[in-house]
C-alpha cells in the first residue's frame, strides 16, 4: 500500500472540516512544474472530481495525497489514502477473489476470513459466479470491478481513483459509473476522482475541480449539488458539464 513521505495527517480539529486539504502545493520535476500553488479540499464522504488536460498534474496530485510523493512547496493534509491507478494491476496467478482479498491478507487477515469478505463484496459488485475466475477470463469491466473491490478492502477512508474507467468502451464505462455510484452509496468514502470525462465527473461527483494545462493550477470549482442517481440527459448534468467544459476551454 502507499508509503507516506512525511505528509502530515489531519489533526483532530481539522477532521470535521476536511478529510483532504492541499494548501499552495507546488511540485516540480527538474525544470518542469507539474503543479503550481494548488489549493483544494475534500470533506469527509465527499466525491471530488479533478479534470484537466493531459499533463496538468492530476495523477501527481493523487500521489501527493497518498504520500507517494512530497510537495516542493505548500502542504498536504490527509488521512490514510489508497490509490487505484489507471491500470488494474491484477495479479494473473490469483483468481478474482484472491486479487480482491490481497490487502486483507497483507494486513494479516486469515485466508478464509479475507476470502469471505472479498466474496461478499464481489457479489455486491455483480461478479457472483466469477469469484474463482482468473484475470484472463474476465472482461475489462469485470477486472475494474475486482480492482475497485481490492481498493475498498484496503480499508482506507480516502480513495484516490486515477481514470478508473478510461480504458473501457462507452457502454461498459456507463455501467461502471452506475455500479461505482451504487457502491459508494453502500460504502461511503472520501473520493478524489481524476477523469478526462467531464460528463463522468458530473454524474459521480459532488464537486468538480478544473485544472489548467501545465503547470496545473485550480482555475474553476463547479458544484454538483443535486441528488444521485443522475442521468447524462438530466438538464442539471448537462448544465454542469457545460460549465466545466467552458472552464477548460477558457484556460487552454
Amino acid at each position: 500500500m502507499a508509503t507516506r513521505l512525511g505528509v502530515p495527517k489531519v489533526g483532530p480539529g481539522d477532521a470535521t472540516r476536511s478529510a483532504v486539504r492541499l494548501e499552495g502545493v507546488t511540485r516540480r520535476f527538474g525544470d518542469v512544474v507539474a503543479l503550481d500553488g494548488v489549493s483544494l479540499s475534500a470533506a469527509p464522504g465527499e466525491v471530488v472530481a479533478v479534470v484537466g488536460a493531459s499533463g496538468s498534474g492530476k495523477s501527481t496530485l493523487l500521489e501527493l495525497v497518498c504520500g507517494l510523493q512530497a510537495p516542493d512547496a505548500g502542504s498536504v493534509h490527509a488521512g490514510r489514502a489508497v490509490l487505484m491507478p489507471q491500470r488494474d494491476l491484477l495479479l494473473p496467478w490469483l483468481d478474482a477473489r484472491d486479487n480482491a482479498a490481497l490487502p486483507l491478507r497483507l494486513a494479516g487477515t486469515p485466508k478464509d476470513a479475507a476470502r469471505a469478505r472479498a466474496h461478499d463484496l464481489l457479489v455486491r459488485l455483480g461478479l457472483e459466479g466469477f469469484e474463482r475466475a482468473r484475470t484472463w477470463q474476465l472482461s475489462g469491466g469485470m477486472r475494474q470491478r475486482v480492482a475497485v473491490a481490492r481498493t475498498l478492502l484496503a480499508g482506507a477512508p480516502i480513495l484516490c481513483l486515477d481514470e478508473p474507467f478510461g480504458a473501457l468502451d462507452a457502454i461498459t464505462r456507463a455501467d461502471a459509473q452506475t455500479w461505482l455510484a451504487e457502491t459508494l452509496a453502500h460504502e461511503p468514502r472520501t473520493v478524489l476522482l481524476v477523469t478526462h470525462d467531464v460528463e463522468e465527473a458530473a454524474l459521480l461527483a459532488d464537486r468538480i475541480v478544473v485544472l489548467s494545462p501545465r503547470p496545473g493550477r485550480v482555475v474553476a470549482t463547479v458544484p454538483v449539488d443535486f441528488p444521485r442517481p443522475r442521468s447524462a440527459t438530466d438538464p442539471q448534468v448537462v448544465a454542469v458539464r457545460a460549465q466545466a467544459m467552458e472552464a477548460l476551454r477558457t484556460n487552454r
